[in-house]
């Protein structure tokens, strides 16, 4: 596990280094006296070396987890070692070259990160499938994600300035919504109806449902971020704003969030709602508007855990993941994934090596977080959570070089998207939660999944290009009004 952890490391150090290479070139560095209020600032270096050299690294370690799981489980090199390190490389080089010539001031962290977590998903889908040898799963995620790299080249191609989806908000609400209408059409799978299946294909349209909306919440709250922080009426100490102004930007919301909850696709529904509340407050500077999130969410996780006997299973199994044991049923699947987590220990059993099929059906998409756990360790997990927590950085940090509000609420949004995303699974499948029934971004197994999460890098890629390039000095300043960062409980 010390490749994984030296990566995330090193890439969270090269992270520092590169901000400070950003301030130094602003007239801010240490020691540095009060700078003009206008300089005329260095462009960044393109840091291309830097992202060539970490994809390098990435599938070198993914790679060689591949070779670690078949020389654990049959002591040999896996037949298809060459077929996957070509693959694997061969994505990542396409993707780079793209980057290069089309994204050349973007992040150097995006698209090392993003190889690093997808590959590491294929060997553990990979790892898992020597589990189940009638249910092959890793060649199809190695074909999803050429798909995703695929999607990830045409959109970095194809759009050259993010401001152009702002055009396109209400188009991208009412698509969205069409695309989670349509899954309740089909019979339900495994409790909840969120897929699509036809002649043996399957698609998860809510997945992309979360960027589409994303793009609207951040589209519509940039126009009326004013109204939004000056406006409006105090109910006891909070200042909501006008109805006019919030009442399209809620409809939406809670739409959609209905939707989901005839799907009962609880965990999407939960993920909308975040991404709307962290939106709203970076767009207001309320604090108010997190505790109004928190209290509705819990709010409304109590009605549908009580009300919906689905849910109410899973609340159940999360109050007591023993008692199936004390009935003499058995253990079952969060059990065992807490069995799976104290068995990994501080570094793991090893890959190949731990008893993940145990946990049952699940092992490959929910509980593919317990399989890290058990065989890579707490080493391991903290190393993958750093992985996703430096892609969420990358996000904000390109959010807060940006002169336009619309790319900055994207950009914010987009981040938040699979942070929340592991926050739920992780806190699902270790207990703190109740399970949502989600896929961990990149890693779990799921087509949609691995698509929607290569075109939100893409877009995070196109986004910090800006940012960082030459291109944001050009940018009209964008009004310096500050927003009621007391908060609205004043």
């Amino acid at each position: 596990m010390g490749e994984l952890s030296g990566f995330a490391c090193y890439v969270a150090r090269v992270d520092v280094v590169d901000r400070a290479n950003g301030a130094r070139a602003v007239g801010g560095g240490p020691g540095a006296g009060a700078a003009p209020a206008r300089t005329a600032a260095r462009p960044r270096a393109k840091r291309r070396g830097v992202e060539l050299a970490l994809l390098v690294g990435a599938v070198l370690i993914s790679v060689c987890g591949y070779l670690v799981v078949g020389l654990a489980r049959s002591h040999a090199v896996p037949a298809g070692a060459l077929r996957y390190a070509a693959g694997l490389g061969g994505l990542a080089l396409l993707a780079h070259l793209v980057v290069r010539f089309g994204a050349p001031h973007a992040d150097p962290l995006l698209l090392p990160i993003a190889v690093l977590l997808n590959g590491l998903g294929l060997v553990l889908i990979f790892r898992l499938d020597l589990e189940t040898r009638d249910d092959q799963a890793a060649p199809a995620q190695l074909v999803w994600s050429a798909v995703g790299v695929t999607l990830f080249i045409a959109v970095v191609a194809v759009l050259r300035d993010h401001r152009v989806l702002a055009r396109y908000a209400y188009g991208c609400a009412g698509l969205a919504l069409a695309l989670m209408v349509v899954p309740i059409l089909f019979p339900a799978v495994n409790g909840a109806r969120i897929w699509i299946r036809a002649a043996g294909f399957s698609l998860q349209p809510g997945e992309f449902a979360k960027v589409l909306i994303t793009v609207f919440f951040a589209a519509y709250l940039a126009a009326n971020r004013e109204a939004l922080a000056h406006t409006g009426k105090e109910v006891w100490r909070l200042r909501l704003p006008a109805g006019r102004v919030l009442g399209p930007v809620v409809a939406i919301w809670l739409v959609s969030v209905g939707v989901l909850v005839l799907e009962r696709d609880l965990g999407t529904s939960l993920l909308f709602f975040g991404v709307f509340v962290v939106v709203l407050y970076v767009a207001t500077g309320r604090t108010g508007w997190i505790a109004v999130g928190v209290l509705l969410a819990a709010a409304g996780a109590a009605a549908v855990g009580t009300l919906e006997p689905h849910v109410h299973g899973r609340v159940q199994d999360w109050w007591a993941p023993f008692a199936g044991i004390a009935a003499g049923r058995g253990p079952g699947q969060l059990a065992q994934s807490l069995f799976a987590f104290a068995a990994g220990g501080t570094f793991g059993t090893g890959l190949g090596q731990g008893h993940s099929s145990l946990i049952g059906f699940a092992m490959k998409s929910d509980f593919i977080l317990a399989t890290v756990g058990e065989e890579l360790g707490l080493a391991g997990l903290s190393a993958l959570f750093l992985l996703y927590a430096l892609l969420a950085a990358c996000g904000y940090r390109a959010a807060l070089g940006l002169r336009d509000p619309f790319g900055s609420l994207l950009a914010v949004g987009l981040a938040a998207l699979p942070a929340l995303q592991v926050f739920v699974i992780a806190g699902g499948v270790m207990g703190l939660i109740p399970l949502t029934g989600m896929a961990m971004p990149f890693l779990a197994q799921g087509g949609s999944s691995v698509v929607t999460n290569w075109i939100i890098v893409a877009l995070l890629v196109r986004i910090s290009d800006r940012a960082r390039g030459p291109q944001c000095d050009e940018d009209a300043p964008a009004s310096r009004t500050a927003p009621d960062a007391v908060g609205a409980l004043r």
